[in-house]
C-alpha cells in the first residue's frame, strides 16, 4: 500500500507528468539536434517555399510513357463531373454506355447524368427523413441519429446506387435534360439542402415527442418532401418522364426514325439488361483489415430506402485481379474504386509506388502497409472509375492497369490513368464484376450470413 501511495505521490507532484505533456524539458531535447548545414537551410527554405510533389517527384521515370496494353476494352468519349462528387454515378453509366454503343451500331454515347442524379438527390433525402422517424425514440446523441444528422445526403456514392437507381428510374440522353451549372458544381447548393433536411428532421423529432404517430410523421414527411422537390428542380431541371428520340451519326443524321421513349423503357430497350443489376453482379472489396473470404453489409450506407445495402465479398487481391481479368478478356469494363490520391502524377495520369520519395525529402519514413493504412485512417476508397484494361506478361500475370476517368479528357493519359501492378495491390478497394466470371468458390462465400457493419465506417463512405 505504501508503495502504491507513494507513486501516486508522484504523479501528483508532477515527476511522471514530465514525459507526458510538452514541458520545456521536452521541448529542449525535441529542438536540440544540433546547427542545420547550408544544404538543409536550403532544403528547408525549398519545403516552405514550393510544391512537396514537385520536390519529390523521381524525375526520368521509364514507366510513364509504357502505355500498351495486351487486353483493352474499346471505349469513346471521355466524361468530366466537374466540381461535383459524382465520381460513383460516370463510372456505373460508363460500364452501361459499352453495352448502349453496341446495340445502337454508334462509336459515341452519353447518358444525362443530371436526371439520374436529380433522383439519386431525392431517394437520399427520402431516407434520411425515414431514418430519422425510424430512429426518432432514440436519443439525438446516439452515434445512430448524430450520424444521421451529419450525413443527410451527399453527392457522393456507390455502385449499388447505380443499380437501384437506372433499375427504378430509368436513364435518358444526355441531350435529352443536359447538365446545369449546380449539378457540375455541387457544393453550394448542397450545403442549403443538407440545412433544409436537418430543420425538417428536428421537426419530426418535436412531433414524435408531441406524440404524432408513425402513419402522421410519414404524411409529414411527404409533405415536407414537396419542398425538397421543389429545391431539386430549381437546381437540377424538372426530371424528363417522356421524351422523343434516335441516335444520330457523325455529322448529325438521324440513323433510324425517331421514337417516343420514357427513362424505363429506353434504358430496357438501348441497353438490353438481360441481367438484374443488383443480382447478377458482385462487389468484390480488398480490405486486409478484416478476414478475407467472408461477406459483408453497411447497414443505411444506401440511396434508396427501398433499395439495397452494400453487399460485398471481401478477397486477397491474389483471388480478385483474376477475376477482374477475366471480365476484361471478354470485352466487360467493371466499376472500379481506389484511393486515387496516393503516388498520383496529376500531368502524366500515372499512379505507381516510386511517383514521388516522400522519405527523402523529410529524412525519415512512410512504412506503413495497407491493412495499417486502413485501420489509422490513412487509406480508403476515395474514386470510382471504369477498369478498361490491363497488360499481362508472357505468365499470365498482371503488370499494369487502365482506367477510363471522369475528370475530361485533358487529365492525365487521354482522360485515363495507368497504374502499375504494385500500386493496384496497395490501393485498390473495390471492382464490380458479373458473376459469371467468378469461381464457384467465391459464389458459394456469397451463401454466408453477411457480417453486418455500421454506416459510419470509414472504409464505407461513398465515392466522389
Amino acid at each position: 500500500m505504501k508503495v502504491k501511495l507513494f507513486f501516486w505521490g508522484l504523479i501528483c507532484c508532477g515527476m511522471a507528468h514530465a514525459q507526458q505533456s510538452l514541458t520545456p524539458e521536452v521541448l529542449r531535447q525535441l529542438s536540440s539536434q544540433g546547427e542545420a548545414t547550408a544544404a538543409e537551410r536550403a532544403l528547408v527554405n525549398a519545403i516552405q517555399s514550393g510544391s512537396i510533389n514537385k520536390l519529390t517527384a523521381v524525375p526520368n521515370n521509364p514507366k510513364e510513357k509504357d502505355t500498351w496494353f495486351s487486353l483493352e476494352v474499346n471505349n469513346s468519349g471521355i466524361t468530366n463531373q466537374e466540381s461535383s462528387g459524382r465520381c460513383w454515378l460516370f463510372t456505373g453509366t460508363n460500364v452501361l454506355r459499352q453495352r448502349a454503343m453496341k446495340n445502337l451500331g454508334i462509336e459515341n454515347f452519353m447518358f444525362s447524368h443530371v436526371y439520374t442524379f436529380f433522383y439519386d438527390q431525392l431517394e437520399k433525402s427520402n431516407l434520411f427523413l425515414q431514418g430519422i422517424i425510424d430512429t426518432r425514440k432514440e436519443d439525438i446523441d446516439s452515434q445512430q441519429v448524430q450520424w444521421l444528422m451529419q450525413n443527410p445526403l451527399s453527392d457522393g456514392g456507390t455502385y449499388t446506387g447505380v443499380a437501384d437507381l437506372v433499375t427504378k428510374y430509368g436513364l435518358v440522353p444526355k441531350d435529352v435534360m443536359p447538365e446545369t451549372y449546380i449539378a457540375n458544381n455541387t457544393s453550394e447548393f448542397d450545403s442549403h439542402l443538407k440545412r433544409k433536411l436537418r430543420e425538417i428532421a428536428i421537426s419530426i423529432r418535436e412531433k414524435s415527442e408531441a406524440g404524432a404517430t408513425t402513419k402522421q410523421l410519414e404524411a409529414y414527411k411527404v409533405e415536407q418532401m414537396k419542398t425538397v422537390y421543389r429545391m431539386l428542380t430549381m437546381a437540377y431541371g424538372e426530371p424528363v418522364k417522356e421524351f422523343t428520340w434516335a441516335p444520330k451519326d457523325k455529322k448529325g443524321k438521324y440513323l433510324s426514325e425517331p421514337k417516343k421513349y420514357t427513362p424505363l423503357s429506353f434504358y430496357k430497350e438501348i441497353c438490353a439488361p438481360e441481367e438484374d443489376l443488383n443480382q447478377d453482379y458482385v462487389m468484390l472489396m480488398n480490405d486486409p483489415s478484416r478476414p478475407y473470404n467472408k461477406v459483408y453489409e453497411i447497414d443505411m450506407d444506401r440511396h434508396v430506402y427501398d433499395g439495397h445495402n452494400w453487399l460485398y465479398v471481401n478477397l486477397d487481391i491474389d483471388d480478385l485481379s483474376p477475376i477482374a481479368i477475366a471480365s476484361l478478356k471478354d470485352s466487360v469494363p467493371m466499376y472500379f474504386s481506389c484511393d486515387v490520391g496516393k503516388q498520383l502524377n496529376r500531368t502524366t495520369g500515372l499512379l505507381a509506388m516510386d511517383n514521388y520519395d516522400y522519405g527523402s525529402l523529410f529524412g525519415t519514413t512512410f512504412g506503413m502497409n495497407k491493412k495499417q493504412r486502413i485501420q489509422t485512417h490513412d487509406s480508403g476508397s476515395s474514386h470510382a472509375m471504369t477498369l478498361v484494361a490491363v497488360d499481362l506478361d508472357k505468365d499470365g500475370k498482371p503488370t499494369k492497369w487502365k482506367v477510363e476517368n471522369s475528370w475530361g479528357e485533358k487529365y492525365g493519359y487521354q482522360g485515363h490513368l495507368i497504374m502499375t501492378d504494385e500500386w493496384f495491390r496497395e490501393y485498390m478497394f473495390r471492382v464490380v464484376v458479373n458473376r459469371k466470371y467468378c469461381p464457384q468458390s467465391v459464389l458459394d462465400i456469397l451463401k454466408q450470413k453477411p457480417v453486418r457493419l455500421p454506416a459510419w465506417d470509414p472504409m464505407f463512405q461513398g465515392e466522389d
